[in-house]
């Protein structure tokens, strides 16, 4: 099974490498400058888990003429990046590919659908925290390197084993969801939520804990996020909110988002694909939202210091 990474990121380089390390057929689309990188130093992965440093298999949008179709994309981009990568994947696009996306959230699986079909997009979330350092290699400091993936309404294709056989094995976990829309979800309730605190009290996890209403702060949001989903007829556990909770106490004290890391960079942020579509959901359904509003007022500002 020929495989495409979109990009050699944190995420997508992370989950990739891990591929090549067991021996999948796995080829980076990546930009021409961070080609260039990887060509020179090749790809490191420094991890918790353990280092890895390979010289990977690269393409970018001028090899469309030779590269062919794909057999299945793992889509890792920045949801700030979707059309562009969409635009970037289209001719490495064949009739049985498939398109296994990365990306917190799920405003963006009508896009893909819309735009590839929906037949060729199945539904997938990781769980990472990892980030590029100065020299371009990826960094790795927790434990946690999770990819869940699935077909929606659990249907039992031929090509979902497929792919379980060739992801299966890999130091990460790869695993088949028999209920991938909801792990879908529920991971989205908790990026939300752990992203939305840390990067408004621009703090990792531990401080804000541990403050004098910290963690009711923590749980309201939870609640918030969760009433405005079921509104909309999210699939969520009934104890989905005392689960995070559960998880959260469990994270280390040097815990921080992606989202917080990418602003103490001053990079580009996810927050319209985030926190504005659930705020955009409970506009529709005339909720209100005092504490995912301060958290969305927040990334705001963020954004208009950038321009």
């Amino acid at each position: 099974m020929r495989i495409l990474v979109l990009g050699a990121g944190g995420v997508g380089g992370y989950f990739g490498g891990r591929l090549v390390e067991k021996g999948a057929d796995v080829t980076f689309l990546v930009r021409s400058q961070r080609k260039k990188q990887l060509e020179e130093e090749g790809l490191v992965i420094s991890s918790i888990n353990g280092d890895f440093k390979f010289r990977p298999v690269l393409i970018t949008t001028e090899d469309s003429d030779t590269a062919g179709a794909y057999d299945l994309v793992l889509f890792s981009t920045k949801a700030y990046h979707l059309q562009a990568a969409i635009q970037d994947l289209k001719p490495f696009i064949g009739e049985q590919t498939v398109i296994l996306p990365l990306l917190n959230g799920v405003a963006h699986y009508p896009v893909l659908q819309r735009e590839f079909g929906e037949d060729k997009v199945i539904g997938g979330l990781c769980f990472i925290e990892t980030t590029l350092n100065r020299e371009g290699h990826i960094v790795q400091t927790s434990k946690a390197d999770i990819v869940r993936y699935g077909e929606f309404e659990n249907k039992q294709t031929d090509r979902i084993q497929r792919i379980e056989q060739v992801l299966s094995g890999a130091l990460p976990s790869f695993i088949r969801s028999e209920f991938i829309e909801q792990d879908i979800w529920h991971k989205y309730l908790y990026i939300a939520t752990i992203a939305g605190v840390t990067t408004l009290m621009r703090s990792a996890l531990g401080p804000i804990r541990e403050s004098k209403g910290g963690r009711d702060f923590i749980q309201h949001l939870f609640q918030e996020i969760e009433g405005i989903m079921l509104e909309h007829g999210a699939p969520l556990d009934h104890d989905i909110v005392t689960k995070h909770m559960q998880t959260m106490d469990k994270s280390s004290d040097e815990m921080k988002s992606s989202m917080l890391r990418d602003m103490e960079k001053g990079l580009d942020i996810e927050a319209a694909h985030l926190h504005g579509y659930l705020l955009k959901l409970a506009g529709d359904y005339s909720i209100e939202a005092p504490f995912l509003q301060a958290v969305n007022q927040n990334l705001l500002v963020y954004e208009g210091a950038r321009v």
